[in-house]
């Protein structure tokens, strides 16, 4: 019998596995066993299919090629329902040390100044999802803020919220705009931001019929701003978060799983 090569793949089909690669440090995928294994202590569950080295490997393919359950599985010789439950115990294990908003600006105080920047985690929704769908984006999604050090290092990320969330209302949702006047932090932001008053600053609109040193301030406030297009770029470097095809409730959960993974020190 001849099987058409654009059969698609499905719960019942053949899955091969074949040999591959991962581009993550040998020492983050130890890191991550470490702490699984530290769980497993906890809970007094010791035994599981697959060690904790391969699990963590098994956690972070999944993550990194955004490769569904059953392939992922079939990779590591486990069952799709055995590979979830895999990934959803090690997300709620990095998830836990991802630092909350008050815990990510010790530190930082008046003289220091932040990025705030939103985007959009595409999901996989349906048009009568209307709360998920984005205007801006054209697209079904979860809005995720971020606040950024000046060299673009993510230092927190938020809980997301339904697509359509303007940036401005999810900023104060989140408390990032009373968290930074508290500690007199100066943050800048794009125009989605305007009127945020605090500390937050924004460009200045049809900058090019103002004076001289408006459009002075915006060129250095675009300059300041640029790196922080880099906490992003980290993130969706997850090929995971570049279409969620999880729940929208489980998109948070990955985000701040996610955030541990990039700033997590594995040296010692």
């Amino acid at each position: 019998m001849l099987i058409p090569l654009d059969t698609a793949s499905g719960p019942g089909a053949l899955l091969v596995p074949y040999p591959s690669m991962l581009d993550v440090p040998y020492e983050l995928v130890e890191h991550v066993s470490w702490l699984i294994y530290a769980r497993r202590r906890e809970l007094n569950s010791p035994w599981r299919r697959l060690g904790c080295f391969k699990q963590a490997l098994l956690v972070l393919a999944h993550l990194r090629k955004n490769e569904t359950f059953a392939q992922v599985g079939a990779g590591f010789g486990v069952s799709e329902a055995t590979a979830w439950r895999y990934v959803d115990e090690t997300l709620e294990i990095l998830a836990a040390w991802a630092p909350g908003l008050q815990e990510a600006l010790v530190g930082l105080g008046e003289g220091d100044f932040v990025i705030v920047d939103g985007t959009l985690i595409p999901t996989d929704r349906i048009a009568a999802d209307e709360p998920y769908y984005s205007q801006k984006h054209k697209k079904h999604g979860m809005n995720v803020q971020v606040i950024a050090r000046p060299d673009g290092t993510p230092l927190w990320f938020s809980r997301a919220l339904p697509g359509r969330t303007h940036d401005l209302t999810a900023a104060r949702a989140h408390g990032i705009v009373q968290a930074c006047l508290t500690r007199q932090i100066l943050v800048l932001a794009d125009r989605a931001y305007q009127g945020a008053g605090a500390t937050v600053r924004t460009p200045y609109y049809h900058h090019r019929e103002q004076p001289e040193h408006y459009q002075q301030f915006n060129r250095d406030h675009a300059r300041l701003r640029a790196p922080g297009e880099r906490a992003f770029a980290k993130l969706k470097h997850w090929r995971i978060l570049r279409r969620a095809r999880c729940s929208t409730r489980r998109v948070s959960r990955t985000v701040q799983a996610i955030h541990t993974l990039l700033t997590c020190d594995y040296s010692g």
